[in-house]
């Protein structure tokens, strides 16, 4: 197959393209930045990717480069938290994702041949936070920012539909990996310092990153995977038993929390995504057969933290 992805120089991304390569796959890797993009995967270890320039907030040439593949894997979008929620930083993590996922449905709409699937990021934001409420594929939508940003997100992408492709939409939680919301973590451990954010009760939804790969791999080969899937494990934690957990396999502490006035001091707003959470089930996933590798949360930490 040939499968062109979006977002591919990320977290996420990076491990994608090696798993689509060392499956025998071809790859259209659609960066806004071509060189740094050959230089994350350099032809001599990747002959099998092709970078092509993209912008994707506007329609363009690039959007041609879609014909001929067999699938999309849409990953773009700006952090989510890593900076205060100003009017001008909500416009941008909307856009990214809204507009950004209009131009590649477009960009398949007008592709000769079509790709038969999308596979569109999403996030468990989805459903709102709660501490006490349990949520599946089901579950209704919630009524705060991130759950408006998810809502849109996933219309842009429904669109699809009307060209007659496949459409699988991944909520996914917090993606454990060398990386992403874990490297951020680890210096308060290494230094005796590690334990709870806030106030610990929070449900923590996690996902290992090699376990998403291999969400999206199957939902890019199985044809009968349509609509909605959580991309989280089947065993959630509260924030406590995360930090608890952290501190076993690193051999630290846990003891110390983190005040919630501190991250709202630093982040506003965005502090939301850190603070409170939700206790999301991946039901439609396992029942689509799919099989975690990582389906508790020591084992996860262990691999990563190896």
């Amino acid at each position: 197959m040939k499968i062109a992805v979006t977002g591919a120089t990320g977290f996420v991304g990076t491990r994608l393209v090696e798993r689509l390569q060392e499956e025998g796959h071809s790859v259209l890797v659609l960066t806004r930045d071509a060189v740094r993009g050959r230089r994350v995967f350099p032809e001599s270890a990747f002959p099998k990717v092709e970078v092509v320039a993209y912008t994707p907030l506007e329609s363009g040439e690039w959007q041609g480069a879609i014909a001929g593949c067999d699938g999309v894997v849409n990953l773009a979008g700006a952090p989510i938290a890593e900076s205060r929620w100003t009017p001008e930083r909500k416009k941008e993590i909307l856009d990214s994702r809204n507009i950004g996922t209009q131009k590649i449905v477009e960009a398949i709409a007008q592709a000769n041949p079509k790709p038969s699937v999308l596979v569109n990021s999403s996030a468990i934001g989805f459903y709102g936070s709660s501490e006490t409420a349990t949520f599946d594929e089901t579950s209704a939508n919630g009524d705060d920012f991130l759950a408006q940003v998810c809502r849109e997100w996933e219309a842009e992408a429904q669109k699809v539909q009307e060209s007659g492709t496949r459409l699988v939409i991944l909520r996914t939680g917090i993606v454990l990996g060398m990386g992403g919301a874990i490297e951020k973590m680890l210096l308060p451990f290494k230094l005796f310092a590690g334990g709870p954010i806030g106030s610990g009760r929070q449900w923590f939804s996690w996902i290992h990153r090699d376990d998403l790969v291999n969400l999206i791999l199957a939902a890019l080969t199985n044809s009968q995977m349509n609509g909605v899937f959580n991309a989280t494990a089947p065993n959630p934690v509260r924030m406590t038993e995360f930090t608890q957990v952290m501190g076993q396999v690193m051999h630290r502490p846990s003891w110390l929390p983190v005040p919630a006035i501190a991250l709202e001091v630093l982040l506003g707003d965005a502090a939301h995504v850190v603070l409170e959470g939700q206790q999301v089930l991946p039901k439609r996933t396992q029942d689509s057969g799919f099989r975690y590798r990582y389906e508790t949360v020591k084992p996860a930490l262990e691999e990563v933290l190896k």
